[in-house]
């Protein structure tokens, strides 16, 4: 056995550089090929049912408002009945012809189960099911005191979307629909600051390559690894060390720094078009794809890099580093955030 594993250690780099070289070029042209023919016979949303997690804001909201603009029926869920209600009407008015809501928690087990039912009661059937719903925590690792606290991030992130989808998986079954997996480019990008998130977003990742896998081309899903979008994120919106949430646009600054920030409604519009598509994987904006292969082929210029933007010396302000630097020169945030993330106003609960 260790004879074998000798022998692949020292061949199986030659023969997939070798393999790669040959198999490329023809399965590039493949795909090339394929999304002309999906994008020509796009799939047409008008009647299907949809039910998106997290809509009560960022992009969750504009998927509701993408959908809707399409005609697409809509079962829309989050904590903050509120605010969902208004994002319900506007849907409504933009010509959903039915939007239906859900006051839930997908971070319970019991609520994603009726999340489904109550959707399937309401419309009969589910088409397509967005997994949206997710919150942030920023920390550094050591400075958490009490871990179980940190439990609610991956609770929503990854529980929620794995809870809602075993529930919708029937469903989705019989209508050959189709799963929008919220995962992001902090499944590779990993900033600090973010472990948990980062975590979650990798699991999400993961967990839904596996169902691809597992559900073969009865349920086609699409995974969203979006970087920097508009949202009460990126507005400074996050749980703190200690599990309180807060809104601190000075540790914006300090995540997010000179990385523009793209609109959710673009983001939103991409992501409908890729899923209707069937695309495998959308990453917006695209140009975030190119840190995945920098992560791939040069792991060690990420983390320097990582550490030169967002770290700074021992005893020194984590308000010190280089992003919040950049973000401090006048007329920068006006450049790269759009209006809509530049007040601390954040919709009430």
């Amino acid at each position: 056995m260790e004879l074998i594993n000798d022998f692949l250690n020292l061949t199986a780099p030659f023969f997939t550089f070798f393999g790669l070289c040959v198999f490329l070029p023809p399965f590039y042209f493949f795909k090339f090929v394929q999304s002309i023919f999906s994008t020509i016979f796009s799939e047409t949303l008008y009647g299907k049912v949809v039910l998106i997690t997290g809509a009560s804001s960022g992009i969750g909201e504009q998927l509701a408002y993408e959908y809707a603009s399409r005609g697409a029926r809509l079962a829309l869920t989050a904590r903050r009945k509120n605010r969902l209600e208004e994002v319900a009407e506007i849907a409504r008015e933009i010509g959903s012809p039915n939007v239906f809501t859900v006051h839930a928690d997908v971070s319970k087990p019991d609520d994603c189960r009726r999340i489904v039912d109550e959707t399937i009661s309401h419309f009969g059937r589910l088409d397509h099911l967005v997994n949206n719903a997710g919150i942030t925590q920023i920390a550094m690792f050591e400075n958490i005191e009490e871990i179980a606290k940190t439990k609610a991030v991956m609770d929503t992130n990854f529980w929620g979307s794995v809870y809602t989808t075993r529930a919708a998986l029937p469903y989705l079954r019989q209508s050959n629909g189709k799963i929008v997996a919220m995962s992001s480019s902090a499944a590779w990008l990993t900033a600090p600051r973010m472990s948990l998130y980062n975590a979650s977003k990798a699991a999400v990742l993961n967990f839904f390559e596996t169902m691809r896998i597992e559900l073969g081309g009865d349920v086609h899903i699409t995974i969203v690894t979006p970087g920097y979008i508009e949202s009460e994120l990126t507005q400074g919106k996050h749980f703190s060390g200690e599990g309180e949430l807060i809104v601190n646009q000075d540790m914006r600054d300090v995540q997010i720094g000179a990385f523009p920030v793209a609109s959710a409604s673009g983001c939103a519009k991409a992501i409908v078009n890729g899923v209707c598509r069937k695309q495998r994987y959308v990453t917006e904006p695209s140009w975030f794809k190119m840190t995945y292969l920098w992560k791939v082929f040069c792991p060690e210029v990420i983390e320097w890099g990582c550490r030169l933007m967002f770290m700074t010396g021992h005893g020194t302000s984590e308000y010190d580093s280089l992003n919040k630097k950049i973000m401090d020169i006048p007329g920068v945030r006006s450049v790269l955030y759009p209006e809509s993330i530049r007040t601390p106003e954040i919709k009430s609960e």
